[in-house]
């Protein structure tokens, strides 16, 4: 069908996701195991992903804020591409767009979770939002007709 090709970076993007998901875990999990045992067999009950930010050393935590990080903008990404597959306008510029939106993502994650400069890192997402805004643009016009 015509348009359907945008799917592609979708499933590829919701599977980095998984990625990060699997590596998170992978590094979180020994990490919070290492943590000094306390004589309370309650003291890990309710604790929460900040509660881990004073207790996990910086690189652990930074897979996991990744992993939040592609909960959020990426989101827009799933739902404007839905749009421009369903208007038959998912193939062409806006299929090379989202490549590179997903291509920035990715990148983004793997620096974020491993080097994790601010200044790279930002522009990084300031590019993916440029790649991501030119999307909504098109969705735009194809929606309303302009």
């Amino acid at each position: 069908m015509i348009g359907m090709e945008i799917l592609k970076p979708v499933v590829v993007l919701a599977a980095w996701t998984m990625v990060m998901w699997v590596w998170m875990y992978a590094t979180r999990i020994p990490a919070i195991s290492a943590l000094p045992k306390s004589d309370d067999p309650n003291a890990d009950v309710g604790w929460t992903g900040a509660m881990l930010e004073g207790l996990l050393k910086p690189g652990i935590q930074w897979k996991a804020h990744n992993y939040n990080h592609l909960h959020e903008a990426p989101t827009v990404f799933y739902a404007v591409a839905l749009v421009l597959a369903l208007v038959g306008q998912g193939d062409g510029v806006n299929l090379m767009i989202a490549w590179a939106y997903v291509a920035l993502r990715v990148v983004h994650s793997i620096f974020q979770s491993t080097v994790n400069k601010v200044a790279p890192r930002f522009a990084l997402f300031a590019l993916s939002s440029v790649a991501l805004m030119a999307l909504v643009l098109h969705a735009a016009m194809a929606v309303f007709s302009l």
